[in-house]
């Protein structure tokens, strides 16, 4: 283990409280989360509020609002074909008025029956609530579908540091960490000086969508995230990323639990002077690789301590996970 291995409240506690609520960032502080993740999108009139996606019939209560039935579309988001409503689509006045719903119902019950007792936060309310409560624990902003907003003529970096600003935050403090899956609003934001490291976040099986858009334009081939991750791609980061967050399953195999290339990767990583981050970490079999499940029950609790030690052992530099207080733990018994 690092010795400054970090415990990433992903989504605040939200294996416990609906995912983004005020309880659930209050929770990870309760629970001693090092940090709290919040995902970035922005209304139409340009307010960055704290949705994991900006189609959001399946975190809100849209659905049930009639007065909404008219917004529901389908719309193309980073080549996928989505029906919803659509955060962009609505004012903040519209959307303050919307609550929190569990996204896992049917694997959380317990977190689902906290549904509709929590308004959307706004950055702002999350920076003023650290502030308040809090003001030691570091956050780390992930901007989604950057491009998307960008033609959307909503330029997140631009809305980023606008709150910044309005909160009193520096630009460059120290608790701020920014993350996307895109490549191109991490380089604009570090060479703004906005944020304090710059994290580029990777899937198995997918490509970045600013990739895909660069290489069609290009008419080169695109690069996958796993492609990044060799020993070009990573050295291609150096300067331009303070480090990479890596999906689990680039450090411990699915089938067998096995972590040796995720030591060799953050091996790799950290010679070239890039932290290593991974998410999710996640107690229900559903999750877990085949190893440590425990029956049959996806929402069933598996093995999660031993898997998880397991991701630790590669040395990363942090994890995120649902459930703070139990990963917390799990580092305590290394």
């Amino acid at each position: 283990m690092t010795d400054v291995q970090l415990v990433i409240a992903h989504r605040g506690a939200c294996g416990y409280r609906p995912e983004h609520s005020r309880a659930a960032y209050e929770l990870a502080f309760e629970q001693g989360a090092d940090m709290v993740e919040p995902d970035l999108v922005a209304t139409r009139d340009g307010v960055l509020v704290i949705r994991h996606e900006n189609e959001i019939s399946g975190t809100t209560d849209v659905a049930d609002r009639p007065e909404y039935a008219d917004r529901k579309t389908v719309k193309i988001v980073d080549n996928q074909p989505l029906d919803g409503w659509f955060v962009e689509d609505f004012t903040w006045d519209e959307l303050r008025a919307l609550r929190c719903r569990e996204r896992l119902a049917s694997l959380r019950p317990e977190a689902a029956a906290f549904d509709g007792q929590f308004e959307i936060l706004r950055l702002t309310d999350l920076l003023r609530l650290i502030d308040e409560k809090s003001p030691t624990t570091r956050v780390c902003i992930e901007l989604k579908h950057a491009t998307f907003f960008d033609e959307e003529g909503l330029s997140l970096d631009h809305l980023l540091a606008s709150d910044l600003v309005e909160c009193g935050w520096v630009a460059n403090d120290e608790r701020l960490i920014i993350e996307s899956f895109e490549k191109s609003i991490l380089v604009r934001m570090r060479e703004a000086g906005i944020g304090s490291q710059h994290v580029y976040l990777l899937e198995k099986g997918a490509t970045a969508f600013d990739e895909l858009a660069w290489a069609s334009a290009e008419r080169v081939p695109a690069l996958s995230y796993a492609d990044e991750l060799s020993e070009a791609g990573l050295e291609a980061f150096m300067g331009r990323m303070s480090g990479i967050s890596v999906d689990v399953r680039f450090l411990m195999d699915a089938r067998t639990g096995d972590i040796s290339r995720g030591i060799q990767l953050v091996r790799r990583a950290h010679a070239l002077g890039l932290k290593v981050f991974t998410w999710t970490l996640r107690p229900e079999n559903q999750f877990l690789p085949v190893p440590f499940r425990i029956g049959d029950d996806d929402a069933a609790w598996g093995d999660y301590a031993t898997a998880w030690r397991g991701v630790m052992q590669t040395g990363v530099d942090g994890v995120f996970a649902d459930f703070p207080d139990l990963a917390i733990a799990v580092r305590g018994s290394l």
